[in-house]
């Protein structure tokens, strides 16, 4: 071994120090296996890290030249994509007009901390599935537990969150977007025949509900050429979601006529919130308007020419621009509001809730402890299995979990409810529930691009104005 020179210990003992407070700051010890090879990167030497360089063939040194340039490109990419921050586009328009289809973010896993990888045996910057080859991008086991670094805050009331699909859990492969609990019920519901619980005890219902989603999951089952394979789906690598944070862990929430109270406080609601609205035209509203006031040629997709009416959605912005526009516009109105809540979350209570009338409804917070009853168990019965891995029966009127009789629970984790500023084409927590700490990935900084998919590229696509807007001046 050649002597090293105080330049080599002077740089190995810096990289030493910055690899040892990173992996101190991910708790993780494991780290310390790259210590050796650390060293001899800087010292030793006895590992020829770099022997192509001293190779006579010039296209070898030319081909591991690139080889290695791209190694340590894609090392340094997935460590910051892990630990630092990643890019996420907006897919769906749940958060229309205050997020676009089409824009592209820059999320900062630093703002809440990052998590340690849950499953660390998986094809790096790829989600939950290799392109192309469409099979699984990652192994199930190991499972490591939820571990959460030192960021610079936690989530905020009315923060933009990019997190998990809570009910990713188990999914049938041909609909991944809906998640296996909000398909069993209502189809179990649909195809069995039809049980009156008017008079029926809380848990006589819980037995209804229970019969519901094992015929429903029965059935998706048998028709998988339909829905596909039924597989579960670890939290990390479940789908990427972004909503608005509209209740903290431990408020209790409540929507009274589409606005959202917070211990009986009114929330603020976001400057482009939307509603959607009847709109009775004269003629077909203009593509020069429609881009105008901001409506999207999905906006517009809903048009019944026989009664010439547009269903959609709308800011008051747009709603007012359309309402000035006589020549075009004879009135528009609200929809009439169903009160059928099959299809809101607890999907296995019968509620009476609304979209726009929902809850109240107390939001979990770690450390604090829940009183138990058939009536509130649907409320909590998914995070305290699911999510907190417990089990939990029901016999004879009691609760038990993990095989012990209770009527509390204490729980581990923060909760919190998460809404699209497009509020009645969102698919949220008034359908899936609560969204738990361990699926927090990270926060929204700003949008570094943004296409509009209804332009060509030379009429518009590119929206320059919303490019690098900072998120948080997005309210």
């Amino acid at each position: 071994m050649v002597k090293p020179t105080k330049r080599q210990i002077i740089k190995c003992c810096i990289a030493l120090a910055i690899w040892l407070v990173f992996i101190l700051w991910i708790h993780s010890l494991l780290g310390l296996i790259a210590v050796p090879f650390i060293i001899d990167a800087y010292i030793t030497k006895f590992i020829p890290w770099s022997w192509w360089r001293k190779s006579k063939n010039k296209h070898v040194v030319s081909i591991m030249s690139w080889v290695d340039a791209i190694i340590f490109a894609l090392v340094a990419v997935y460590f910051v994509n892990l630990y630092f921050f990643q890019n996420y586009v907006i897919p769906t328009s749940s958060l229309e007009k205050s997020l676009l289809v089409g824009d592209y973010l820059f999320v900062s896993k630093m703002s809440y901390g990052p998590r340690t990888p849950q499953t660390p045996l998986h094809m790096p910057l790829t989600s939950h599935t290799i392109p192309v080859l469409n099979c699984k991008s990652f192994i199930e086991h190991p499972q490591w537990g939820y571990k959460r670094s030192a960021g610079f805050g936690n989530v905020k009331l009315n923060d933009i969150v990019v997190f998990n699909f809570p009910v990713g859990d188990s999914l049938a492969t041909k609909v991944p977007a809906e998640g296996l609990y909000l398909m069993a019920y209502p189809i179990g519901k649909e195809i069995s025949q039809p049980v009156d619980m008017t008079n029926m005890t809380a848990e006589q219902k819980r037995t209804v509900y229970n019969f519901y989603y094992e015929f429903g999951k029965k059935y998706i089952e048998d028709n998988s050429t339909m829905y596909g394979e039924i597989i579960s789906r670890p939290v990390d690598m479940r789908e990427n979601y972004v909503k608005r944070c509209v209740g903290l862990p431990g408020q209790t929430l409540q929507i009274k006529n589409r606005i959202i109270y917070l211990n009986g406080k009114e929330n603020k609601e976001p400057d482009n919130v939307q509603y959607e609205y009847l709109v009775h035209v004269k003629a077909p509203i203009p593509d020069e308007l429609a881009q105008e006031l901001g409506i999207s040629r999905e906006d517009l997709s809903y048009f019944y020419s026989k009664e010439s009416v547009y269903d959609m959605p709308l800011t008051k912005k747009a709603k007012a621009g359309l309402l000035a526009r006589k020549d075009i516009v004879v009135s528009i109105d609200d929809p009439v509001e169903t009160t059928n809540s099959d299809w809101l979350y607890p999907l296995n209570k019968e509620t009476g809730w609304t979209r726009d009338n929902y809850g109240p409804i107390w939001i979990p917070k770690k450390g604090a402890t829940v009183d138990l009853s058939l009536e509130n168990l649907p409320y909590y019965e998914r995070p305290i299995q699911i999510y907190e891995g417990n089990t939990l029966s029901v016999k004879d009127g009691k609760i038990y979990i993990n095989g012990k009789e209770t009527s509390s629970y204490t729980f581990k984790m923060d909760y919190y409810w998460m809404m699209g500023d497009n509020r009645h084409n969102s698919q949220d927590s008034r359908y899936w529930g609560f969204v738990p700490e361990d699926h927090i990935i990270g926060k929204p900084i700003f949008i570094w691009l943004s296409l509009d998919k209804d332009r060509g590229w030379f009429s518009g696509k590119l929206r320059f104005k919303r490019m690098f807007t900072l998120v948080d001046n997005i309210k």
